[in-house]
């Protein structure tokens, strides 16, 4: 009996626990199902479609004249995969007189799979139209003499918060009444002005009415939108009309920025210890490691140095402010930037190479001084090599809109224009493998880790838009003499790293850097110098 009452005791224990654990987990409000394509609906695309004038036929017949040097700058509707034919063949006449060859991408597959390639990619780039586009893109023009008065760009909302709407007003020639309305999740904010007449309040299509013009336009001054669907980083489009004119502008919903802000002290001048750390990726090179290192500290002595290793018996590196990372062997050269990258908390990072040399040229305070005065993101040194040549490497990239195969990824030799204040320095869009850069910047475009030996400009391919890139030729870092001395034998280490590191024009490597420009980022061509 006394067992009989313990079991039924322990039953309606573990029934009282169970019944409290649902209602703590129980939802406390209804959550609506949301399609959270950021594309605004067909009915509101064909009105804004239907927005944009008609070109006047009059204005055909008057004659015009094309200025070539104007009309050259115009971009193509489709892109060709063309190089430059032609030229002299002589000794250096390539590194003299630079010629454009072009690279078709899509031989990094074979016949037999390009074809599903292609409807891969297309599926892809089309979902990534989805989630990247909002209303806010589309073009929308707002017709002279329109009486409507509105705001056309730069009105932003929270999610699911409300504001007021700026500068809506009605300016038309007098008449024995007035009104305006809008479609849209909108309310009137408290008061209400004497005379004006509010139809729909709070629905989706608001009426506002008056016989007095100066009171209708009072009543506008407290129109608020509220934004009822979470989904931050879209955008919902209002349409304002009164009596033959319409109107349409965009609210953009999305969270505030969050700053990510660093604590670099209170000295007067630069403290490089406390705003930047160095990184580098290290393979089996571990003497010419350790004369970086060296260099470093005669120069920076507390500056933190990162470094990612994927040798396959690493060795220990050790010392004060240096942190060594040990990846998987042969993990690659992207990988590597990757994981030093993400361990550094500085304000800026500097990426080297492990075969450079700091030198008393090797002023890191003149590329802070540069990133801390300008917009920047990132500033390129220049490299100087064991023959005396110094190099910066500098690139310009450029894309050229395609159709159905894809676009073209145009690369150049050169730069945009001179730095103010900065005679040495020039904005670019590629620099060489030497360069301070905005930490928070760099991690957020990435290294794609498939990129294992043989990349570095696809970095900047893939921080296009995103990276402000500049680059300064009086802060030089010094490369390890790379001649080979016949006299001199190849070490094992040094084998095993020539054939990681110089892999052939035929090797998997080039095929996995065309086919990730193929597909990731929908190229078809790419050109350079």
């Amino acid at each position: 009996m006394r067992s009989l009452r313990k079991t039924v005791l322990l039953a309606i224990l573990v029934s009282v626990v169970l019944v409290l654990a649902l209602l703590h987990s129980w939802p406390t409000r209804a959550y609506n199902t949301v399609d959270v394509w950021q594309r605004p609906g067909p009915i509101v695309e064909r009105h804004l479609e239907d927005r944009l004038p008609e070109p006047d036929q009059r204005l055909g017949n008057i004659p015009f004249h094309v200025r070539d040097n104007v009309a050259s700058l115009l971009a193509r509707n489709g892109c060709v995969c063309e190089g430059e034919s032609g030229g002299v063949n002589l000794p250096f006449a390539q590194l003299l007189f630079p010629r454009v060859s072009a690279h078709p991408l899509h031989t990094a597959f074979e016949a037999s799979e390009l074809e599903e390639m292609k409807r891969r990619r297309a599926k892809e780039y089309k979902s990534f139209q989805k989630r990247s586009q909002t209303p806010a893109d589309v073009l929308i023009v707002a017709e002279a003499n329109n009486p409507l008065q509105y705001p056309t760009q730069g009105v932003e909302v929270r999610p699911l918060k409300t504001i007021i709407i700026p500068g809506l007003a009605l300016h038309n020639l007098p008449r024995d009444h007035y009104s305006v309305s809008i479609s849209v999740c909108l309310h009137v904010l408290d008061p209400e002005v004497d005379g004006v007449k509010i139809k729909g309040d709070g629905e989706m299509h608001m009426t506002l009415s008056s016989s007095l013009l100066p009171n209708l336009n009072r009543q506008l001054q407290f129109v608020t939108y509220t934004n009822t669907l979470f989904h931050p980083s879209t955008a919902d489009t209002v349409q304002f009309e009164t009596e033959g004119h319409q109107a349409v502008f965009s609210i953009k919903i999305r969270h505030g920025v969050t700053p990510k802000l660093y604590n670099t002290g209170s000295k007067g001048d630069y403290n490089v210890s406390a705003l930047v750390t160095i990184a580098t990726k290290t393979f089996l090179r571990y003497d010419k490691l350790q004369d970086l290192i060296d260099s470093i500290r005669r120069y920076y002595p507390t500056v933190t140095i990162v470094i990612a290793d994927d040798s396959e018996n690493p060795k220990t590196i050790s010392g004060p402010y240096i942190e060594h990372y040990i990846m998987p062997f042969g993990k690659g050269w992207f990988a590597g930037r990757n994981l030093a990258v993400s361990q550094v908390t500085t304000k800026y990072v500097l990426w080297v190479d492990d075969d450079f040399i700091f030198t008393a040229n090797t002023k890191l305070e003149k590329l802070v001084d540069v990133l801390e005065r300008t917009t920047l993101d990132l500033v390129g040194g220049a490299v100087r090599e064991a023959t005396g040549y110094t190099a910066t490497y500098r690139q310009t990239i450029s894309i050229e809109p395609g159709e159905e195969d894809g676009d073209c990824l145009h690369m150049r030799r050169g730069f945009h224009h001179i730095i103010q204040g900065f005679p040495n320095c020039v904005v670019t869009d590629g620099v060489i493998n030497f360069f301070l850069a905005r930490t928070d910047k760099v991690q957020q475009v990435g290294f794609d880790p498939r990129l294992a030996r043989v990349a570095h400009l696809e970095f900047f391919i893939d921080g296009l838009g995103s990276l402000h890139v500049g680059s300064c030729d009086d802060v030089i870092v010094n490369h390890a003499t790379k001649i080979k001395l016949p006299w001199v034998s190849q070490s094992e280490s040094d084998k095993i790293y020539a054939k990681f590191r110089y892999p052939p024009a035929s090797s998997d490597a080039t095929h996995t850097k065309n086919g990730l420009l193929f597909f990731k980022n929908r190229f078809q061509c790419l050109t350079h110098n």
